[in-house]
């Protein structure tokens, strides 16, 4: 039996937003290389936090707030 795809319920959910993501997936959203990132936070321009077991985190709030600027 075949279903069309008005029969079909849509079930797809948009991505949830997490609060921060590590540097090479902030890299990847902002298209710019991963060492672009850690210039940014060795500037001082991009605050960052730490996951339990160590690894570097760039909260959501703070590449907004890099998009607003310039990544120079």
């Amino acid at each position: 039996m075949e279903t069309s795809p008005e029969n079909e319920i849509q079930t797809a959910k948009p991505p949830i937003e997490r609060l921060a993501y590590p540097v090479q997936e902030a890299a990847d959203m902002l298209g710019v290389h991963y060492f672009s990132i850690y210039r940014q936070i060795q500037r001082g321009k991009l605050k960052t936090c730490r996951a339990l077991r160590g690894k570097l985190l760039v909260p959501r709030t703070e590449l907004i707030k890099l998009l607003q600027t310039d990544l120079s």
